[in-house]
C-alpha cells in the first residue's frame, strides 16, 4: 500500500458526488473529484471520488454507514429500524461501557439507539417565593439556560466521540439520535419509556464495591423497580466484548406463569445463541405453606416446559433457601463455570411494596458484578 496514492472509492453523478466529497472532508479525509471520461469531460457520465489509499478503511466505514455521519444529532434516520434502544447517559466511563453493549445489540438486530441525558435545573423553594426578588428569579432562569446550553454542548461532543469510534471500528455501527431534557434522571427515563416504548433500556452501573455507598437514590435501581420495559444493566468492570459472548445465564424464577413469559422474551432476544440456563428457584414466604412434593412437581413442570418450548437452550434447576437467599445466590455465582448474565422477571408492584420491600432485582443489583437483564412481566 502506498499511503498517499489516490484511489477511486466511488463513481457518482455530479449531484451525488459533491455531497459525498464534503462529508469525507468533514471527517478529515482528503477527497477530490475527477471526471470519468477525461478526454471529453463535458460528456462524462459520472464523477470519480478519489481518496488516499491509507484512508480507505475509514472512508468505507463512513460510506457504509452514511446515515450515521450525514444527519444532525437530534434527527431521526430515514432508514427503517426494528426498534429503539434507550441509553441513558451521564457521559461517564461506566455509561460509555454500557453504550458499547447498546450499539452492539443495535447493530446485531437492526435497531437504533436513543441517547438520553437529563439535567436538574435550579427550582425556587415554594415557601420563599414571596421574599424572592426579581433579580433572584432572573438568576434562576439564567442558571437554567446555562445548564441547558452546557448539556447540549456535552451531548454534541459525545456524539462526535461516538461517530469517531464508529469510524475507527471501536464500536459497531448503528444509527443513533439524542435527546436532552430537564428533570430528575430516573423520572426522565421512565417518562421517555412510557411515551416511546423502546424495545430495551441499557444502563451502566458501578462495581459492587461502589454500589453499596449509592444504595439510596440509585437511578438504575429506581428504573428497574418501576419500568415496564426490559432493562439491561452493565457493571463498569465488565467489557462489552464479553457480553457479546454470553453462554451461561442465571434465571431467577418463582415457579409461576410469569416465569414463562420472561423466558420467552429472553429466548427471542438471544435468538442467535445456544445458552445454558440455570433456573434458580427463589422461594417466597408463601412457599412455607406448600408441601415439598408440591414444590418439586412445580419445579419439574417448569423444567419440562422449558426444554420443550425453548429447544435451543439447555436447562438445569437450582433452589435457594428462603432464610439465606443472598448467601446461597453468591455461592452459586462463585461456582467454577462463571455466569455471563443474570435474568430476572420483574412483576408490577405498587409503590408501598417497592419502598418497603425492594425487588430481588434491586437487591442483586447492589451485590453482583455480573450484567443483569430485568424483564417486566
Amino acid at each position: 500500500m502506498t499511503p498517499n496514492r489516490l484511489i477511486t472509492i466511488a463513481i457518482h453523478t455530479p449531484r451525488k458526488a459533491a455531497p459525498l466529497k464534503q462529508l469525507l472532508e468533514r471527517e478529515n479525509i482528503y477527497a477530490e473529484l475527477n471526471n470519468v471520461n477525461l478526454g471529453a469531460p463535458a460528456a462524462s457520465p459520472g464523477v470519480r471520488i478519489r481518496i488516499r489509499e491509507s484512508d480507505l478503511p475509514l472512508a468505507l466505514r463512513i460510506i457504509e454507514n452514511i446515515e450515521i455521519f450525514d444527519i444532525p444529532d437530534d434527527a431521526e434516520s430515514e432508514k427503517p429500524q426494528k426498534g429503539e434502544i434507550l441509553l441513558p447517559t451521564d457521559f461517564s466511563d461506566h455509561a460509555h461501557n454500557a453504550l458499547r453493549l447498546a450499539f452492539a445489540i443495535a447493530a446485531e438486530f437492526g435497531m437504533s439507539v436513543k441517547l438520553l441525558y437529563a439535567y436538574v435545573a435550579p427550582t425556587p423553594i415554594a415557601g420563599m417565593q414571596l421574599a424572592d426578588t426579581p433579580d433572584s428569579e432572573l438568576a434562576d432562569i439564567q442558571s437554567a439556560q446555562v445548564l441547558e446550553e452546557e448539556s447540549k454542548k456535552m451531548m454534541k461532543e459525545y456524539s462526535a466521540r461516538i461517530r469517531q469510534e464508529i469510524k475507527t471500528g471501536e464500536i459497531p455501527a448503528a444509527t443513533f439520535s439524542s435527546e436532552i431534557t430537564e428533570g430528575i434522571p430516573e423520572e426522565a427515563i421512565l417518562d421517555y419509556a412510557r411515551a416511546h416504548s423502546p424495545k430495551l433500556i441499557v444502563m451502566g452501573t458501578r462495581g459492587a464495591d461502589k454500589k453499596e455507598a449509592e444504595l439510596i437514590g440509585s437511578v438504575t435501581a429506581e428504573v428497574l423497580d418501576s419500568c415496564r420495559t426490559p432493562a439491561f444493566t452493565v457493571p463498569e468492570n465488565v467489557s462489552a466484548e464479553s457480553l457479546m459472548h454470553i453462554n451461561k445465564v442465571a434465571f431467577l424464577c418463582n415457579l409461576d406463569e410469569e416465569d414463562m413469559i420472561a423466558l420467552d422474551a429472553l429466548y427471542r432476544l438471544f435468538a442467535h445463541l445456544n445458552l445454558s440456563v440455570c433456573l434458580i428457584h427463589v422461594p417466597g414466604h408463601r412457599d412455607r405453606l406448600y408441601s415439598k412434593n408440591r414444590i418439586d412437581v412445580a419445579r419439574d413442570t417448569l423444567l419440562d416446559y422449558c426444554r420443550a418450548q425453548f429447544p435451543r437452550f439447555s436447562f438445569e434447576m437450582r433452589t435457594l433457601s428462603l432464610d439465606s437467599l443472598i448467601e446461597d445466590f453468591k455461592a452459586i455465582m462463585q461456582e467454577a463455570t462463571p455466569f455471563n448474565l443474570i435474568a430476572v422477571p420483574n412483576k408490577k408492584r405498587n409503590v408501598f411494596v417497592r419502598v418497603f420491600n425492594p425487588s430481588i432485582a434491586h437487591k442483586i443489583l447492589f451485590r453482583a458484578d455480573i450484567p443483569m437483564m430485568v424483564i417486566p412481566v
